[in-house]
């Protein structure tokens, strides 16, 4: 039998046979209804964010650095505030929470993890954008860049927040100029 969140549907529907007692019959159909109820609301909910985010330009711009889809760029334009309310573009990192913990003391400067002191869901989807060009990068050829360089020391969750980082720098670069990603120019 099939398993994994793409196939409950076909699960549901296979529930409803009638080698399968009818007490069960009645639960699983009710269970198929509301999931396929729920699917669609979610579905016309993604269209309409994709509407959105045609229309917006800000979003247009966001959604040329890869990693940034049509939701990771709606959902920063609805929330980040005005990015010149940022004096740098580390300062809207650290407003996402991307930027290490400094640990010093003596004079020796050791930077710890994350500090996960912004907003959760922005942090969780440029990190999302960030493991996908990752995932498309090692399925791709080797390089010499920027990013080839941080998998090649680093897990891959790590050089996620790394991207995620450097993409939040990248975002408020964009917004505060007005301009579209350049590759050539990031790398």
């Amino acid at each position: 039998m099939a398993k994994g969140v793409h196939n409950i549907g076909r699960l549901l529907e296979a529930g409803d046979r009638a080698d399968r007692p009818a007490s069960a019959r009645q639960p699983l159909r009710l269970l198929a209804e509301q999931f396929f109820q729920t699917k669609e609301k979610i579905d016309e909910l993604t269209r309409e964010i994709r509407r959105e985010a045609e229309a917006s330009a800000p979003a247009q711009r966001l959604q040329t650095v890869p990693g940034i889809g049509p939701i990771t760029a709606t959902a920063l334009v609805a929330t980040l505030p005005d990015v010149t309310s940022f004096r740098t573009s580390r300062d809207l990192s650290a407003w996402l929470g991307l930027t290490p913990k400094p640990h010093s003391s003596g004079g020796k400067e050791r930077l710890g993890r994350i500090s996960k002191m912004g907003n959760r869901y922005l942090r969780r989807l440029l990190y999302l954008g960030a493991m996908g060009v990752i995932t498309s990068r090692r399925r791709g050829q080797p390089g010499e860049d920027w990013l080839w360089r941080i998998l090649q020391r680093k897990t891959a969750k790590q050089a996620a927040i790394a991207l995620a980082n450097r993409m939040a720098r990248i975002i408020w670069a964009l917004l505060r100029n007005g301009t579209e990603y350049e590759a050539v120019r990031a790398a």
